[in-house]
């Protein structure tokens, strides 16, 4: 290493006590942590793209440094879902601090990185209370019944109002109104239920119905319309 002359022309001062980085709450312990193996917990973060069409939701499980599980989901850009695809492949294995060094091919899902590695370093992870965190396939979790993920997708203009077409329940079919045209429910049919129906080999149209559900006052509404065509 080298020093400038002036530097080395310093007197030397004694250095107080080494207090160490503060203590930060991971899986039920205050881990002082120094080293990237010192790290552990379950966290999510979210990223966007340059021109902001798109945005993921990156969930990754880390133990001891190392990523044990990676949970991607997008949202806005068909090619990010192949974006996806492949750093689905490439986190898991790698320590957070390659992660975080590694281009993941899509700006959004590097962005989620970069805000997922802020608040794993600093303990702001959902496991930072929890004795022994949460244990590896915890990703799915957030997925629910039928491992899909929670989309909700809404329309609406000025001259026509608001349009439902995708709620956490599923796809929606149709919406409800009342006599004032407002809407009051909406039915919705669960695509991940329904696709496992049939693969039990449930007959397609049965497996529709059967996957159907309603929300709010459906029943005896004024009037239904399809939010996609109407």
């Amino acid at each position: 290493m080298q020093y400038s002359r002036e530097v080395e022309e310093m007197v030397c001062v004694a250095k107080g006590p080494k207090h160490g980085p503060a203590p930060i709450p991971e899986e039920g312990k205050w881990i002082m942590a120094k080293e990237i193996t010192d790290i552990s917990g379950m966290t999510h973060g979210v990223g966007w793209c340059a021109p902001q069409q798109g945005a993921c939701k990156l969930s990754l499980n880390v133990k001891n440094g190392v990523i044990e599980e990676a949970l991607v989901e997008t949202i806005g850009c068909s090619g990010m879902t192949h974006s996806a695809a492949m750093a689905a492949e490439i986190l898991p294995g790698k320590t957070i601090l390659e992660a975080l060094n590694t281009d993941l091919v899509c700006d959004a899902i590097n962005t989620a990185m970069r805000e997922l590695f802020l608040q794993i370093v600093y303990g702001r992870t959902q496991s930072a209370f929890s004795e022994g965190g949460l244990p590896v396939g915890a990703g799915l979790e957030d997925l629910g019944k039928g491992l899909r993920s929670q989309v909700g997708t809404m329309y609406g203009t000025k001259l026509k109002g608001a349009r439902y077409l995708e709620m956490a329940e599923g796809y929606v079919t149709r919406l409800a109104l009342d006599e004032d045209m407002q809407i009051i429910g909406y039915e919705f049919v669960s695509l991940g239920k329904m696709t496992d129906f049939i693969k039990k080999g449930m007959e397609p149209n049965e497996a529709y119905k059967k996957a159907m559900g309603h929300y709010g006052r459906f029943e005896g509404a004024y009037k239904y319309i399809d939010p996609r065509k109407e």
